[in-house]
């Protein structure tokens, strides 16, 4: 059925419960799973401009800590026996980041989570899983932790 499953991190709980979903969908299909994770240092680094050499640290900081989450999921799936294709990006548009690697990778499943933010949050914050859903034809798994 599924082939190739991209499962999107942020960090967060969410992402994290959608990660489990992916592994488990994954060896019931034997497919290979894609695990990303964007990071923007620029807010920070623009807050933070008045620092000038603490920005290029942060930014660093920052693709680490998008590293270490990246690491610790294909820790998890390749114990779970899966393939792992890991990307770590850096780019101001999550979701079209999403749309890349799965285009890149030949994704035929997105599986991402959703905080189910509504109304002013969704407005201020946006939805990256929103934005996905809107711009690909490819299936998309929505996990809610």
């Amino acid at each position: 059925m599924y082939k190739q499953l991209l499962v999107p991190l942020d960090g967060s709980p969410t992402s994290e419960a959608a990660l489990t979903h992916a592994i488990a969908l994954a060896q019931t299909c034997g497919a290979a799973l894609s695990v990303m994770m964007v990071f923007d240092p620029f807010p920070y680094i623009a807050a933070a401009a008045e620092y000038g050499s603490y920005q290029v640290q942060l930014a660093e900081d920052l693709r680490l800590e998008a590293e270490q989450t990246v690491n610790a999921a294909c820790t998890r799936a390749r114990a779970a026996g899966l393939q792992v294709v890991p990307h770590v990006v850096e780019l101001q548009k999550v979701w079209q980041a999403v749309l890349d690697i799965a285009q890149s990778d030949k994704a035929d499943l997105i599986v991402m989570g959703s905080h189910g933010r509504s109304g002013l949050d969704k407005l201020v914050m946006g939805s990256v899983t929103q934005r996905v859903l809107q711009h690909t034809q490819l299936p998309v798994l929505v996990v809610r932790a």
